[in-house]
């Protein structure tokens, strides 16, 4: 393996949970600045209700300001209206987000997971019929905050779902981080099993410290798309003690050392990491980051 591709959560997952909701302007410097470090893929913002997620509100006018090409942005979008919004407001690339967990679904999106598929057919339908690209987010891939362990086929289940219905990758998400490198392992397996294993992403949080281990584990499966976050910035508000996404720039510096090339600049991340935590008044959650101070 000679590349990476590398989604950049930072202006999406990373800032949905900061108590602190930053305004357009410094939403596009912070976007900015990761293109400038040549992210090609940089997840801009959620058209969900700013009434239940504030930090999100007016993506609307970030994707308007945005070029397209060579560059991608993706947003999610939860139902028919959000991506409604998304094509008026020029949108090429969304993500849909259900769950591997039922109890999570309904904290997250208050359904359960059938309906959450049923409510996602006719978005990825016309996203597809509009030309957009489609990411699927499953959260919970390796463990729920409310149940525990997660049965591997009902992921397979949901991710073979997604491919059947027009995503054009899946990310397979640990959202409370509580992942293995043996099951992490073991999940691309299967999952490989009916998902093209260039169509599978993984976002790993780091809260136990395993998302490294555990991406590495998952490159013996031949994983070629990775979700991070700059600064390690990020959370979830449904699952109580999550911590941030992996950083990109610890994501990053490891491809590197494994002789892995992402086209991304890592000193000018490093800067946007230190940058956005310095913005936001928190520490910087990257291990690099911090050395490289």
């Amino acid at each position: 393996m000679t590349a990476m591709t590398i989604f950049e959560m930072g202006p999406r997952d990373g800032l949905q949970n900061e108590v602190k909701a930053l305004d357009i302007a410094t939403r596009l410097t912070l976007i900015e600045k990761l293109r400038a470090a040549n992210c090609p893929h940089i997840e801009v913002g959620s058209f969900v209700s700013p009434k239940w997620v504030p930090q999100m509100a007016n993506t609307d006018t970030i994707l308007e300001a945005l070029p397209h090409e060579p560059f991608r942005f993706p947003v999610l979008v939860p139902n028919m209206k959000g991506l409604q919004a998304a094509i008026t407001a020029g949108a090429d690339h969304v993500a849909v987000f259900g769950a591997a967990s039922e109890t999570f679904s309904h904290k997250n999106i208050n359904c359960s997971i059938a309906e959450s598929l049923e409510r996602f057919a006719p978005v990825m339908a016309m996203a597809n019929a509009e030309n957009i690209r489609i990411r699927g987010y499953i959260s919970c891939v390796l463990g729920c905050p409310y149940e525990g362990e997660v049965p591997v086929s009902r992921v397979v289940e949901i991710a073979e779902w997604m491919l059947e219905h027009g995503a054009h990758d899946i990310s397979l998400g640990d959202t409370i981080g509580v992942g293995t490198a043996y099951k992490a392992r073991t999940l691309i397996k299967a999952v490989k099993t009916v998902v093209p294993v260039d169509r599978i992403g993984l976002h790993f949080h780091d809260t136990y410290g395993q998302a490294l281990a555990n991406i590495l584990s998952c490159l013996e499966e031949d994983i070629s798309i990775i979700d991070a976050s700059v600064g390690g910035l990020g959370g979830c508000p449904y699952a109580k003690g999550a911590s941030g996404n992996v950083a990109s720039e610890d994501v990053v510096y490891m491809l590197e050392g494994l002789g892995i090339n992402t086209g991304i600049d890592l000193d000018s991340l490093i800067r946007t990491g230190q940058w956005i935590g310095s913005v936001l008044e928190r520490a910087n959650g990257s291990k690099v980051g911090r050395a490289r101070i």
